[in-house]
């Protein structure tokens, strides 16, 4: 078997463009004996004919490494196929969704008989978790072929919708922000939207539509329904009784996931819509350690999520957590689909969200130019448009900066008087130093008009008592934040403000109040309830920075397991 493979790269039959030509052989690497044996030691050896499909849309996927012949890999709209590329000797199957246990989105058929090795999933993932050389050579390969994808809307999903809807954008930002390739039509500008809309018999007041899988219809959906059409969860075992629960899947949360789970936890992560939190939309994090050119939220969250899937952990997407069960043990957390997944430790990382503008008529216009993040979808919104950014913080800087590459004005809105006291330096130099941006201290937004979309803007300056109204069409607001601690009830002492109380804040006075059950004083980052933790911006005190809340996650770990051992 081994005798087939070449000794060097084979060329390559690349239908699509790539988003990175000059790393093809990164892409599309080509094993070498050695490294497929490794591989066949924990699959078998397929004999394969010409024109057998060994993996469909929406099978449960499987790894393959051709050792003879050809695989085509192939895109599917309707009855009609595209060629993406063609795998030769040495070369293998897969992305992004053999960690997380997805189905396939694309279609693999053999174009010449041969032989390749199989490999399932499991099997797969315990080869990254202990091959320290194939695992580097597999993820690269996985990111880069899902960036790809991504880039040239290869997938099994097509968005119609317009511009100006709100749950057209909420619909793109829940598919962009978890990674997921789709083809967008936009109703406003492409001829050839309605022709799909008359084909599935659908009215234009059920748009936005996501056309899941080239058959299933959905008009308007949830997040919900979008994964549970696209088998997002569908690998979870969510009866199964966990070492560690995380509620949250933002910096701290995935930092929690990863450590728990190479240290040998069983580790379940709840989310309610996409990785990466808050942080997971901002445009550039640029001090975070280990990258000096700075990384954008959502790479971040996105190389997060497939380290913690790479050691095991699962993480369901587009579950929230309505309730957390605190009276027994194990804990259980319910969900909003009214099941439950039990947990002997449970750490809570529900973030927290911006606080909306103090207007009545703000709910009519979030996400018809009001927003809570600024992604490359939003840019794309505003392109050569003025727009306001709300807010002081860092989140607001690095919007601010970022928008300004592609907007004819920002004008950034800060109630204060400065920018010193909640902002890095790096980015108020950028902010001051930026001919784009308008940067307006003691301002505050006091009116908004529209129909259907914002179209004007009021704001006021406390100083002089002077108002201006403009016509601008979006603003951004990252400006204070309220923890995401409804759900819990009172299973737990929180502060005046709703975050939930850990550690040495916990008084000898709160821990009698609430009943505390065991001997010890509560961990670091331990909630009134033992065995529960708080991470991240849902903790009262924490540092809202990044680096801050991948450490608590860790810190966490390091005390759930003396929890365990008690």
């Amino acid at each position: 078997m081994t005798d087939r493979i070449p000794s060097h790269p084979p060329s390559l039959t690349v239908a699509m463009p790539l988003t990175f030509p000059e790393r093809i052989h990164q892409i599309f690497p080509t094993l070498t004996a050695t490294q497929i044996a490794r591989i066949a030691a924990h699959g078998h050896a397929r004999q394969i004919k010409k024109g057998e499909i060994l993996l469909d849309v929406g099978d449960q996927l499987r790894f393959f490494v051709v050792t003879d012949g050809k695989l085509d890999i192939l895109g599917v709209s309707d009855s009609s196929e595209s060629l993406i590329v063609t795998l030769q000797p040495g070369q293998f199957t897969g992305e992004l969704n053999l960690l997380s246990g997805r189905r396939a989105f694309t279609r693999i058929r053999a174009s010449e008989p041969g032989e390749v090795i199989e490999v399932d999933r499991e099997d797969l993932l315990k080869l990254i978790q202990t091959d320290t050389e194939l695992s580097e050579i597999l993820l690269r390969a996985f990111i880069l072929r899902r960036v790809a994808l991504i880039s040239y809307q290869i997938g099994d999903v097509v968005v119609l919708g317009s511009t100006y809807s709100a749950e057209t954008l909420r619909i793109r930002e829940f598919l962009t922000r978890n990674g997921y390739p789709y083809a967008y039509f936009d109703l406003d500008q492409n001829s050839d939207a309605q022709e799909l809309l008359d084909r599935f018999d659908v009215a234009v007041q059920d748009v936005p539509v996501v056309i899941c899988r080239g058959q299933s219809v959905l008009r308007n959906p949830t997040n919900r329904q979008i994964a549970d059409c696209l088998g997002f969860n569908e690998a979870i075992d969510r009866t199964h009784l966990r070492d560690l629960v995380i509620i949250g899947a933002g910096p701290a949360g995935l930092g929690a996931a990863v450590y728990g789970a190479s240290e040998g936890l069983d580790v379940l992560v709840v989310e309610s819509e996409a990785p990466g939190g808050q942080a997971g939309s901002s445009s550039k994090i640029e001090n975070y350690l280990g990258f000096p050119t700075g990384i954008s939220g959502q790479e971040l969250a996105g190389r997060a999520y497939t380290q913690a899937q790479k050691f095991g952990a699962e993480i369901m997407i587009a579950k929230c957590a309505k309730r957390l069960t605190c009276d027994r043990k194990p804990y259980a957390i319910e969900l909003d689909d009214g099941q439950t997944v039990p947990a002997r430790t449970v750490i809570i990382a529900s973030g927290a969200v911006y606080r909306k503008l103090s207007l009545d008529n703000v709910a009519r216009f979030e996400g018809a130019g009001i927003y809570h993040g600024a992604t490359f979808v939003e840019s794309q919104l505003c392109r050569d448009e003025e727009v306001i950014v709300v807010g002081g913080g860092n989140s607001a800087g690095q919007a601010a900066v970022f928008l300004a590459q592609t907007s004819k004005c920002v004008h950034m809105l800060v109630r204060s008087s400065g920018l010193a006291a909640s902002m890095s330096r790096y980015l108020i130099q950028r902010v001051e130093n930026n001919s784009a941006i308008d940067l307006r201290r003691c301002t505050e937004i006091i009116g908004l008009e529209g129909k259907n979309h914002l179209e004007r803007v009021t704001w006021r300056d406390k100083r002089t008592g002077k108002t201006e109204t403009r016509e601008i069409r979006h603003v951004f607001v990252m400006a204070g934040a309220v923890p995401n601690s409804r759900w819990l009830d009172g299973c737990m002492l929180l502060d005046s403000k709703g975050f939930i109380k850990t550690g040495t804040d916990l008084s000898p006075d709160d821990l009698a109040a609430t009943g505390w059950p065991v001997t010890r004083s509560p961990h670091l980052l331990e909630t009134s309830l033992p065995g529960v933790f708080a991470v991240g911006d849902v903790r009262a005190g924490n540092v809202k920075r990044v680096a801050s809340a991948v450490g608590e996650g860790s810190i966490a770990v390091a005390s759930i397991h003396q929890v365990l051992r008690e």
